[in-house]
């Protein structure tokens, strides 16, 4: 079955979703992008011009062009503030939705658009497609593994000078909201805990160019008494990290180490006594499923064999509210300068 689908947010982040579509073997054979919709009309036709999509019905109305085009989906693309209304309207047209992190702007907003979804009998799910990288699935298999025994601390740190203009430079929590879901979301499913409590202090640098925000940095507690913490800046010139983070990952007998790029490290002791323990190094498998590993293509995959099998896909909007709760948390503890429960579960 071939799925048609409308794309609305037509700005430089649609072209990933597109070039997923387009490169993907299963994917060009699976998905017909039937119609584009931006508040530009003329992005959304560049955009149609770019990627060859000659025939998809062009506006700037959502309703409109989903009416016209009966589509199964729509691939929500928009700016946040936007994305409550655009991911309504989708579902109130019977169609599947595929959001663009964050998945909503409060978690209120996020718990209304689980029931719609789930009332209407419809997947919705959200873009993290962070996730499905190499790195993230090694560390989580090798984590499942036990290699280093069960896991005490996750640790990330992100500094990146992103100079982006655009929406992003006038956001309130710029990098909790716009970036850190990632990480956070990524430290939840290797280490498979669930976070309890948060304490964050953030800060906009001197220099920054961000309105609000450029730098966060937050202790979660998770389950199992496993702590995870979060350096992070989107205005911190020299030295970059990765977009994935710098990862240290500890466990009762060692210690896994990723840069965020190619280099893994393992290490674990190899001896009962001795004041610094002996350490063996530990080879870090690949990971074990490749086509989980094709980031926005991979993401896609997912969301289309969970509407085929009927099984909630790994980022569906009930799961990912749980990394969302995290931001706002982590947001809400900066704006009291107190520790906030996540969950009391």
């Amino acid at each position: 079955m071939t799925y048609s689908a409308v794309l609305c947010g037509c700005g430089a982040m649609a072209k990933g979703w597109l070039r997923a579509i387009a490169e993907h073997e299963d994917l060009k054979d699976k998905v017909a992008i039937v119609g584009l919709v931006d508040l530009d009309e003329g992005v959304a036709r560049g955009l149609a011009a770019e990627f060859g999509l000659t025939d998809a019905v062009i506006g700037s109305d959502l309703a409109s062009v989903l009416s016209e085009t009966s589509a199964d989906l729509l691939f929500d693309v928009v700016v946040p503030p936007a994305r409550k209304d655009v991911v309504k309207t989708g579902l109130a047209h019977d169609c599947h939705v595929l959001s663009e992190k964050p998945m909503a702007t409060s978690i209120k907003d996020a718990e209304s658009l689980i029931r719609k979804a789930r009332k209407r009998g419809l997947t919705h799910a959200v873009v993290q497609n962070r996730r499905y990288i190499p790195g993230v699935r090694r560390m989580k298999a090798f984590v499942e593994s036990g290699a280093i025994g069960a896991i005490t601390g996750v640790h990330c740190d992100f500094f990146i000078g992103a100079h982006f203009g655009g929406f992003r430079d006038e956001m309130d929590n710029v990098l909790l909201l716009d970036m850190a879901i990632h990480t956070f979301d990524a430290a939840r499913f290797v280490s498979g805990k669930t976070p309890k409590a948060v304490y964050c202090h953030e800060t906009n640098p001197a220099g920054s160019w961000y309105a609000h925000g450029a730098s966060a940095f937050a202790i979660f507690e998770m389950s199992d008494d496993v702590t995870f913490t979060y350096r992070g800046s989107w205005c911190a010139e020299g030295a970059n990290t990765s977009w994935e983070s710098q990862w240290r990952i500890t466990g009762e007998k060692g210690t896994l180490l990723w840069d965020g790029l190619d280099q893994f490290s393992a290490h674990r002791v190899a001896a009962d006594e001795g004041f610094l323990r002996d350490q063996e190094e530990i080879s870090v498998p690949d990971a074990p499923d490749l086509a989980a590993t094709e980031g926005h293509a991979s993401v896609l995959s997912a969301f289309i064999r969970a509407i085929e099998t009927g099984t909630p896909p790994e980022t569906a909007g009930e799961d990912n509210i749980k990394s969302l709760s995290m931001v706002f948390a982590a947001i809400e503890s900066a704006r009291r300068g107190k520790r906030v429960v996540i969950s009391k579960e």
